[in-house]
């Protein structure tokens, strides 16, 4: 795990970003499963993505640190904290991009305005996070008063050489997104945010999974371990302001 984290390269061409944010430690965890399950989970306007005839979901934890607001210095206590997302493919138009599905951090402050900020689904959960030299530890359980919580508990660790993935692998179409998708719940008004980074430097991942739950709420029929994984040792990154989806760039969602 020496390779260090990827900085964003002159960074005065960069205009109009609104938080900067670095991504450690991750590890991309993608199982492919059927189209007609994951349709319905997407809202109306995003059209699903797919690779190979499949959708894909993928479980991410990792670590944030150097949260900031332009302009502003690193809030205390709201710096560094651990997060586990987890989401699908989609497209609106031609531009290709995320859509969550669910995202569990531990800093409830974080909680409150990345719902506000970015219509994401947010769940506040217990977490422990810890960086041994050799593997990632990682422990997630969401708050919940509604049955059982999703958990995540396991161990992850890169078992190769970092590498850029080329363009039109599944590797690249999984990892290269520069795009996020949202609606918010209120008005159902379809909203997207674009993010910038360096391309990941990418090494295979092997972890344990002694429980991971987190695609439970979608009555998803995942199998217990992934089609892939890869590690990224991680990458600073520009998030600019949420925008209102124009419904003449909106693809349909064929359900």
């Amino acid at each position: 795990m020496s390779q260090g984290i990827i900085p964003i390269k002159e960074q005065r061409q960069h205009k109009g970003w609104m938080m900067t944010q670095t991504w450690e430690h991750l590890l991309f965890a993608h199982w492919a499963v059927s189209p007609d399950q994951v349709r319905s989970l997407i809202p109306a306007g995003l059209e699903l993505d797919t690779y190979g005839g499949h959708a894909w979901i993928s479980v991410i934890p990792f670590l944030l640190t150097g949260v900031r607001l332009r302009r502003l210095f690193p809030v205390p206590y709201v710096t560094s904290f651990p997060e586990i997302n987890v989401r699908t493919y989609v497209k609106a138009g031609e531009k290709a991009g995320v859509y969550f599905l669910s995202l569990d951090t531990s800093h409830l402050l974080v909680t409150k305005i990345a719902k506000y900020w970015y219509r994401l689904p947010y769940y506040p959960a217990r977490m422990d996070f810890r960086a041994e030299q050799n593997q990632i530890d990682f422990q997630s359980q969401r708050l919940s008063a509604r049955g059982a919580s999703p958990v995540f508990h396991g161990s992850y660790w890169p078992v190769s050489e970092p590498i850029l993935a080329r363009s039109g692998t599944l590797e690249h179409w999984l990892t290269e997104r520069y795009t996020l998708y949202c609606q918010c719940k209120r008005t159902n008004q379809l909203h997207y945010a674009d993010v910038y980074h360096e391309p990941w430097l990418l090494q295979t991942a092997a972890a344990r999974f002694r429980e991971n739950s987190m695609p439970m709420p979608f009555s998803l029929d995942v199998k217990e371990q992934p089609d892939l994984m890869l590690y990224a040792r991680g990458v600073q990154s520009f998030v600019w302001p949420l925008q209102k989806l124009i419904s003449s760039t909106q693809g349909e969602n064929s359900r």
